[in-house]
């Protein structure tokens, strides 16, 4: 028998014994109320979460990759989180994965039974390839989830460095990754539905760290997403926006810095910023290895 009995995320929230009983309002206040327990949670693993985006900056900047698995809504959140990585950073699909017990379909229903196995877990990563380049991260609010402990496992054999983000404290997750991120939120206002302050606290570290390495990387030129891609209309402008916003330039001496750099936002904004034209910009990015503040400080 599992004892679930020791998890503060299953244990029951004093505040909302009569959560049947409260009109709407009542009710909307109490989650509003109890959803601030997550910020604070996060606030005392920042050091820990700084810790994981340093490995993943290294891993990322070089041939590894960051890799997310978990079971449910766990698992759905990493899918998410990478799924977002490409059009935001213009990064390969490749490169921040993640892994969901059951498969991608799980994403959409739930394949009862996957997140019971360990050799799933390990199986999963072996199919990707896994190296000791990756960063493996596994989210189980639980902290007990066989699906990720499998891989972790698997992981920590392979000699890549492996996280975990639980939200209790003194789980088997936590013993078995390099560090491990705890964020004890409380009980959850509906009795285990970890869907709510502990997924919340899970998408906030999984924003950081993803946001944080694509940044490390040479992905952010100030606070501007400079690697966007052009997918549509709306994107097209942000990028003629992004690139007015860095250099100070006109709309219509955007739109002629991104014809020549073939749409490429950075090279537009060090074309602009170093007088130069496309080829030697995109000469100055690749020996700053993608940073634009390095690019345009080379005499």
């Amino acid at each position: 028998m599992i004892d679930l009995s020791n998890m503060v995320t299953e244990t029951r929230n004093p505040k909302t014994m009569n959560l049947d009983e409260m009109p709407p309002l009542d009710l909307i206040r109490i989650m509003n109320e109890e959803d601030e327990m997550v910020i604070q949670a996060v606030k005392t693993q920042r050091e820990k979460i700084a810790r994981i985006v340093e490995w993943c900056t290294e891993s990322l900047g070089g041939t590894g990759r960051l890799i997310y698995m978990g079971a449910g809504t766990s698992g759905r959140l990493g899918l998410l989180d990478a799924a977002e990585c490409p059009p935001t950073f213009g990064v390969e699909p490749e490169k921040v994965v993640g892994l969901i017990a059951g498969g991608k379909g799980a994403f959409i229903k739930a394949v009862e039974g996957a997140e019971d196995s360990e050799t799933l877990g390990e199986e999963d990563l072996r199919n990707i390839h896994l190296t000791a380049a990756d960063v493996v991260i596994g989210i189980a609010a639980s902290g007990r989830t066989p699906y990720v402990l499998g891989g972790l496992r698997y992981a920590g054999k392979t000699g890549c460095r492996t996280a975990a983000i639980v939200c209790n404290t003194g789980s088997i997750l936590a013993e078995e990754a390099d560090v491990a991120v705890e964020l004890v939120v409380g009980p959850e206002v509906l009795t285990g539905s970890t869907r709510l302050k502990a997924g919340t606290a899970e998408k906030m570290v999984c924003n950081m760290i993803s946001t944080a390495s694509m940044v490390g990387i040479g992905k952010a030129y100030q606070n501007l997403m400079v690697d966007v891609v052009q997918t549509n209309t709306k994107l097209i402008k942000r990028a003629e926006n992004i690139v007015m916003e860095a250099t100070g330039c006109r709309r219509n001496e955007a739109q002629d810095a991104l014809t020549y750099a073939d749409g490429h936002a950075k090279t537009a904004i060090v074309s602009i910023l170093s007088r130069c034209r496309a080829e030697e910009a995109r000469e100055k990015l690749a020996k700053a290895h993608g940073h634009v503040r390095y690019a345009i400080e080379q005499i």
